[in-house]
């Protein structure tokens, strides 16, 4: 069964060379939106705390929240990236993460060899990195640029080199920084349906947004993050508001 649950959980940054009541650890905090604190003569920032989740098959959690709100910081917590500093996470399920879909292509490796790179980085194997590369090449409309090193592409190609690899692998837990829109308008609504897709499949969905009119239309609950704190527990959206 696919689930997600956070009990009590806190992430703190470290912040190394500055004083608790500096200006620039001061800054810092504006800028994570964060809480200062000291824990044996480091400055520390707050930026989750106590945060509690349980998520089941079939939830669409959409997270909002000022900047430094600590959107990105739970996202990161729930990909595995950040280990809590307190409190537990325990996850069922595959997942998998749009929060930066750029994450792990190697500039100098060829389209090719970034579908292998970023497929294993997804955990699959090569024979199946094999099966899903046709789908890759089909949609991200690359063609005999996947035989060049990324560092010759536009953005734009390697966002959609990105995307497309990011998009193919069906996942149980989908994290997504944004509504993501990539590519020239074809590309675009291909995109588009290709995403809607992948939600659709996804057993659970975490999107972090500053609009909440985006989080009421996609998700069933919402939680809402001020300072690294919920303001109160994820609140359940009644189906006539999706």
């Amino acid at each position: 069964m696919v689930r997600l649950r956070l009990n009590n959980v806190s992430v703190d940054y470290p912040v190394f060379g500055s004083r608790a009541g500096s200006l620039k650890t001061t800054l810092a905090a504006a800028a994570t939106g964060g809480r200062i604190g000291r824990d044996a003569g480091i400055t520390v920032v707050q930026a989750l705390r106590d945060i509690s989740l349980d998520l089941r098959e079939g939830d669409r959690l959409g997270v909002v929240g000022h900047n430094g709100a600590g959107k990105s910081t739970l996202l990161q917590t729930l990909a595995g990236v950040y280990p809590p500093s307190r409190g537990t996470y325990h996850r069922n399920g595959s997942v998998s993460s749009l929060v930066n879909p750029m994450l792990g292509i190697e500039l100098d490796a060829t389209g090719y060899e970034n579908i292998v790179i970023r497929g294993l980085i997804l955990g699959m194997d090569r024979s199946a990195i094999r099966r899903i590369t046709p789908d890759i090449v089909e949609f991200s409309g690359l063609g005999n640029y996947l035989s060049m090193p990324v560092r010759t592409y536009s953005t734009g190609m390697m966002m959609r080199l990105a995307f497309a690899i990011t998009t193919a692998v069906r996942t149980d837990i989908l994290l997504m920084d944004e509504w993501i829109s990539v590519g020239d308008t074809s590309f675009q609504q291909n995109a588009e349906a290709r995403l809607r897709h992948v939600v659709s499949n996804a057993g659970i969905l975490v999107l972090a947004s500053h609009s909440r009119g985006l989080l009421e239309r996609e998700c069933n609950l919402i939680l809402e993050l001020s300072h690294g704190v919920a303001a109160n527990p994820p609140a359940r959206l009644c189906k006539e508001t999706l």
